[in-house]
This record gives structure tokens, sequence and C-alpha cells, in this order.
């Protein structure tokens, strides 16, 4: 358990006299609600009422919270100590955190006064008050009602995180004052329900990627293949000069992890047949299980397994192969030997078909929509080839007409085709129809998809020419949304990485926490691993405890790595913000102490990435008023308040009185009676049942002599409880727990008879109780002193 500042690490209470309390409290907070007068704003789910301070001290309630209903609902909001001087908005918003204005706002900003979505409250005098805007009550006070939905004019509530709110009106947009929000849910949605949280230093759940380790075990590399079975990640390379006086052509079989060399197949079948040693210029896909089908110089098809010596391949007819794919079976292959395409078989390398285009060199396969699409830079065009007929559908202008050779790759998921031509990318859908266009500072030279979480990701390779001002030597990953195009990741400099010795390749593990980013001009390849900075799953919400009762706030957050937590608390409306000491658990748990009323708590996680807050919400702290009924109440009202014994005699007469019980309409109270330090004793209070009670009495010391309190009215319900000045009793069938002590009131009237409202009534009850609990406080408070 975790303590705030200046509190002691507390436990549930658990005394009678602190349940007794409780049940004193409820009981008046019912008379509270039942003497609100017809036709108030009182809210259906009452049950949720909260309280908010804001920065200058300022109270703002709102009647209910949680399971609002979203196509509709009447609130009632009130505050007190607002300032006098400016004008504020009442209405529910998007909750934008700490010092930052709450917008949008349902029904916007009302200066039609019409609006009841919203309020408009200024000082009195102000040129608006009238039919546009009320006027602020003494104190600053308002007592207003508004009608709420989920959506509407822009706001989305069960998108956001939405508050009940006070802001300065639009003549002071910029003013901070007056912001004091209290967050609310619809049904369906849990109060705190998680809207990321705040970012501090970037926002909240902003995904990156950075450099975990470069490999340089395999030479100049081409490019790179992770097998989707085995797990190992294989790289076509060629020899890299002036590294080494090892040849490293050939097919690398590395640790994803560390990049050790697990295998080497450096020699692949020539011309006539023979081995000898063969760069692996590109890998076409996987075989089962482990190894891969690639392309070695000029011609040669060849496939390996790790662990092998020696490549197996055939050697083609015809011109230099430009591109390579999987073929329409598992034993063939796709093949373009510059405007030629051919699918051949991969034992034999005999051609089983074959088509001429008019142009190109690159080519992207989609077998699950049964295209290959076709590029021809030089000529600025993408032809799109069907696979089942072997013929050419359609042919589609490159945006900006010739351009240098960067890559053709297709998105499995979505089957659009993705080109890199110069420094942008043309995006094409399935049905070859022009849907974006991705412009960089950098050449265009790889991509890649992660099927998991639909993400595209391109490499863009520096032109490598210093002499040319828009070069700099370094290239970028970038990270799209495969669908929307949207940035999905922060870009990423390469260092180093340029197109002057090769083209960039890339390979990414399915969910996309790892890339594998190669630079040919360096020989290494970049292992990259995902960061994502804290995004809030858990928002603690704000709650009302009373004195002495545990309360507990919870809040979660993922991230990677993995986020700590550490709580804060401010005892200033949010103007500043302390650590809470060993506050670093999710949840943070404490007695509440009245001292406390009105702090603002917001849990902080943080990462490598960045800091992310919650929204901070506010305790509210209630005495725990109402206790004994009869010691607490209705002795101390009776000795005290009652004013007959007053302190000479009856200071504490009853206050050890016993707990009255309700039951079926009937309820006993009273007790015996007990000697308070004045001299004085308390008879025991008697019972109250069906309707009658009896009377108790107070006798003070020699010294000074105590009256007997009396109460003679009975409350408007029927058979309502006689309340008594000693250990008064419980109420039963609709009267006041702890009556006061000789109440004015005639013989068995009822509260209407005194000509005073429910709610003065109500309110004075209320009153009397608070009185009551402090007398007793400062009584006993002389007891404990004098021990």
């Amino acid at each position: 358990m975790t303590s705030t500042p200046g509190t002691a690490p507390g436990t549930p209470p658990g005394d009678r006299s602190r349940l007794r309390r409780r049940a004193g409290t409820a009981a008046v907070a019912a008379l509270l609600l039942a003497g609100v007068p017809a036709g108030a704003a009182v809210s259906a789910d009452a049950g949720t009422p909260r309280t908010a301070t804001g920065p200058q001290g300022q109270k703002l309630t709102v009647s209910a919270t949680t399971g609002l209903d979203p196509a509709g609902q009447k609130i009632r909001v009130q505050g007190e100590g607002y300032g006098l001087t400016t004008g504020i908005y009442v209405a529910l918003c998007k909750d934008n955190g700490d010092n930052r204005v709450p917008s949008p706002c349902l029904g916007g900003a009302d200066m039609s006064g019409g609006s009841k979505t919203s309020q408009w409250i200024v000082p009195p005098g102000d040129p608006y008050e009238g039919d546009l805007a009320s006027a602020f009550g003494p104190g600053g006070t308002f007592d207003v009602e508004i009608e709420i939905t989920e959506k509407g004019d822009g706001l989305d509530c069960a998108e956001v995180a939405c508050s009940v709110v006070t802001r300065t009106d639009h003549r002071a947009a910029g003013d901070r004052t007056q912001d004091v929000r209290i967050p609310v849910a619809f049904a369906g949605q849990e109060p705190g329900e998680p809207g990321g949280g705040e970012g501090v230093d970037v926002p909240a759940g902003t995904v990156s990627y950075r450099s975990a380790a470069e490999f340089t075990t395999a030479g100049k590399p081409l490019d790179l293949l992770l097998h989707p079975d085995s797990k190992k990640l294989y790289v076509g390379a060629d020899n890299l000069p002036d590294t080494a006086d090892v040849d490293e052509r050939g097919l690398h079989v590395l640790n994803p992890e560390d990049g050790t060399s697990e295998s080497w197949i450096s020699q692949a079948p020539g011309s006539t047949g023979a081995l000898r040693a063969s760069a692996a210029a590109r890998i076409a896909g996987p075989l089962p299980g482990d190894g891969v089908v690639y392309n070695y110089p000029l011609r040669g098809v060849g496939s390996a397994t790790s662990g092998d010596e020696a490549a197996s391949g055939v050697w083609l007819a015809g011109s230099t192969i430009t591109d390579i794919a999987p073929g329409t079976t598992p034993d063939t292959v796709l093949v373009a030997q510059g405007a030629t395409l051919s699918e051949i078989e991969r034992a034999t390398g005999t051609a089983t078909r074959t088509l001429t285009l008019p142009g190109g060199t690159r080519f992207a396969a989609d077998p699950g929509r049964g295209a290959v699409w076709y590029t021809d830079f030089t000529a600025g065009k993408l032809h799109r080839v069907d696979l089942a007929s072997f013929t050419v559908t359609g042919s589609f202008d490159l945006p900006g007409g010739p351009g240098m050779a960067g890559f053709t790759e297709t998105d499995p998921a979505t089957g659009a085709v993705w080109v890199g031509v110069d420094r942008s990318v043309v995006v094409f859908d399935a049905a070859g129809t022009l849907v974006k266009t991705l412009v960089g500072k950098d050449l265009a030279r790889g991509a890649a998809f992660d099927t998991e979480t639909g993400r595209a990701y391109v490499v863009w390779q520096d032109g490598g020419d210093l002499s040319d001002p828009a070069n700099d030597n370094n290239g970028t990953l970038t990270v799209y949304g495969s669908e929307d195009f949207a940035p999905a990741a922060k870009d990423l400099s390469l260092p180093g990485n340029h197109s002057q010795a090769g083209a960039a390749s890339l390979a990414v593990e399915p969910g996309g926490a790892t890339v594998f980013v190669t630079s040919p001009a360096e020989g290494k390849i970049t292992r990259l691993v995902r960061q994502v900075s804290p995004l809030v799953t858990r928002a603690p919400a704000g709650l009302t405890a009373k004195e002495g009762e545990e309360v507990a706030l919870t809040a979660e957050a993922e991230g990677t790595p993995e986020p700590t937590v550490r709580w804060q608390v401010s005892t200033d409306g949010a103007q500043t913000w302390k650590d809470v000491e060993g506050a670093t658990e999710p949840a943070l748990t404490f007695t509440a102490r009245t001292a406390q009323d009105g702090y603002r708590y917001r849990a902080e996680f943080r990462n490598d990435v960045g800091t992310t807050r919650t929204a901070a919400v506010t305790l509210t702290v209630t005495p725990a008023t109402g206790g004994d009924s009869g010691g607490d109440t209705g002795g101390d009202t009776g000795g005290d308040t009652g004013g007959t014994g007053g302190d000479s005699g009856g200071d504490t007469g009853g206050d050890t009185g016993s707990t009255g019980d309700t039951s079926n309409g009937a309820g006993s109270t009273g007790g015996d009676g007990s000697r308070g330090p004045d001299g004085g004793t308390q008879s025991s209070g008697g019972s109250t049942t069906d309707g009658s009670g009896s009377t108790g009495t107070t006798t003070g010391d020699p010294g000074s002599t105590g009256t007997t309190g009396t109460t003679a009215g009975s409350t408007a319900a029927a058979g309502g409880s006689t309340g008594t000045a000693g250990d008064s009793g419980s109420t039963v069938g609709g009267g006041v727990a702890g009556g006061s002590g000789t109440a004015a009131t005639s013989g068995g009237g009822s509260l209407a008879a005194t000509g005073a409202t429910v709610m003065s009534v109500t309110l004075a009850a209320a009153a009397l109780v608070g009185t009551g609990v402090l007398v007793h406080r400062r009584a006993r408070r002389r007891t404990e002193g004098a021990l």
C-alpha cells in the first residue's frame, strides 16, 4: 500500500461507530435528494455525481457522470467560487488534458442563448446578461442544466475522452484559469476509459524504430528474406572489395538475433554445370520448411538450404535475368529477362510459358489475384499480366513519365502495387487505378509489407553524390498504413545508406517488431527494433470517499520497452505536481483524509521512447458525519445543539449511545447513559416503534443544571418517529435520525405545519448533523486532553 504525502498507510474502516456515521450520512443525503423541488434537473443516474476543483479553487459538480444515455440526457451542473470578472461556457467537450483548451464541444460556443447543450454564464451586469447568458450568483455560483449526447457537432465521446467542463467564453479563449473538467462516460463505457493519455514529449503510442545491431558477416548484401518457417535470415550477397582477402559472394544464412553466420553457400553451377563462386543477386522466395530459391548471375536459377555445401541450379538460355519470383506451382519460377516474362521448371530450366512485353525489366507477382505487374521504367508504363492466360490485360501510365528504376512490389493484403520511381512511390489499386503518390527527399529503392499490422515499409536511399545539394549521404526508413497511407511510425534516418554501390532491400518480421535493412555501400545489415511510447490502456477515475475510507486509483499502459509508472499529486488545482513517494505500482491505495479534498492525481508512464500521463482526476473527501445515532447526532444535538442542556450540563451527554435499529418499519434507540466530564448524566433514549417514542432526559451536575430536551413533533410521513434529547432513536416511517432536543414544534404537528419548505428543513437537518459531529469531536478532544 502506498500513501500520499502527509498521510499514513490506512486500513479499511471497520469499527461500528464508522458504520453508524455512514448510515447517518446516507439518511441525510436521501433527504437532500428528496427535497429537490419538482422540475429541477436531477439526472436519472444521480448515483454518480462528481465534484472537481479548478486552478483557482473553483468547485464544479455534475449530477451524473456514468451510464449516460448516448441518445441524450439532461444533467445538472453546479459551480461555486468562479471569478466574477470572466464569462464561462458550461458544456460537454473533448478532454485534451491539462492546460489545453477543451475542444471541440457539443453545441460549440453558444452566442445565441438558445442552446440546450451548453450554457453561457457571465458576471452580473455583463452586456450579454439576459437573453443570451445567465449571470453568476453570489460567490461566483451557478446552477444550470444541459442536455448532452454521445455524438454531435464533430464530437464523438465513443472515440475520445470527454468531460463536462467550464472554460472561458469566446472573449478570452486563451485563458485556462477557468478550466475545470469532470470526465463522463456514456452507457457501455467506463469512467476513465482509456484515451491513450497525454504524451509529454511525443504523442502517446508513438511508434518508432531504433538500431539494435549491425551485421557485417555477409559481404555486400543485395537481397534479404526472413524465412517464415525456420526464422533464419537469408542474405544474397556479392563480394565487398577492399575488406578482406575472402571472396564473400554467395548465399549467407544468419542468426537474425545477433547476425552470426550459420551457413554460407558460395558455389552454384554455371553455364557448363560446373560449380563456381557465384553471388546471390535476388531471392525469389522460400522453400517449405527451410531454404530459398534465388537468382545468381548471369542466368542461374538455384536453390539451397542452410548447411548445403553448394546450391543446385540450372542455367537459362537467353539474356541476363533481371527479376525472379515464385511460379504458379511449387516446381516453377517466374523469370524476367528484360522484356520477356517466362515461367520455367526449376529442375530443368525449361520454359513452359513465355510472353514478350513492349518493354520492362522488373515485376511483382500477386498469385492470390492471379496477376503479374510488369514495370517499364524507361517508357513510364505499368503492365498487368493475367497469370491464367499469360496475356497483358491492361497498361497504365506511371505519373511523371520515364524515371529511375526503383522497385515494384505488391501488397498481399490489398492487391495494390507499389512502384518506386525516382523520389516518389506511386500506388495503384488491384484494378490499376492510381490511388496515391508518396513523395520523399531521397530515392525510393525498396519496399516490404507486413500483413499482420497492415503496414508498408519503404527504404529511401540518398543519391550519394555530395556535390548535389539535395544529397546528404543519409537514407530514410518510412512506415505507412497500407490502406490509408498515413504515417504509421516516426521516420528513421539511415546514416550512410546511399545508392552509389547498389539498391537497399529490407525484410520485415511478421508483426513488424523487427526490420532488417541492407546498406550495400557499407557492407552491413541493420537490425531495427520497434519501440512504442506509453499508451494508456486504463485510466483512473475521480472518486468520492469519506474521511478514513481506503481509496484506490488504478492506471495501466502498454509500450515497448515496457513503461514504468509513478503517481503524482497536485494540491493546488493542477498548477504544480510532485511525485507520491514510493508510488511506483499500477495501483495507488491510501486512506482518505479531509485535508486531501480536492487533491488531483495522475499516473505518469515512461520508457525510452517518451512519457505519457493520464488525465488528472480529483479526489473528493467528505466528513465521516451522521454516526452514533444516539450519541454522535441525537445525544450531542440534544445536549448542545438543542441548547437546553448547554456545555455546562449536557456537553457530552449520551455520547456513548448505541446504534438505533430499523427493521420492518420499527426501530429501537437508546442505550445506557454515560457520564460526561462535566458531571452530567443522560438517561437511556427509549425506543421508537410504530410512530411513538420516549423522551430522553439530560441532567447537569450541581454546579450546572441541564434541562430536559424533548421533541414533540413528528414528520409528515405516516408513523414518523419522535427524536429524543438523549440517545435518540432511529428513523422509522420517515422520521429524522437523531432529532434535536427541545425542537420548537407544536404538539404532534408535521414539518409542513412549521411553514418551512422540505429543502430548508432538510438542509437544517444536515447542518444539525454537522454541528453534532463538531460538538462530539470537541468534547472528545477535551476528554482525551484531560487524560
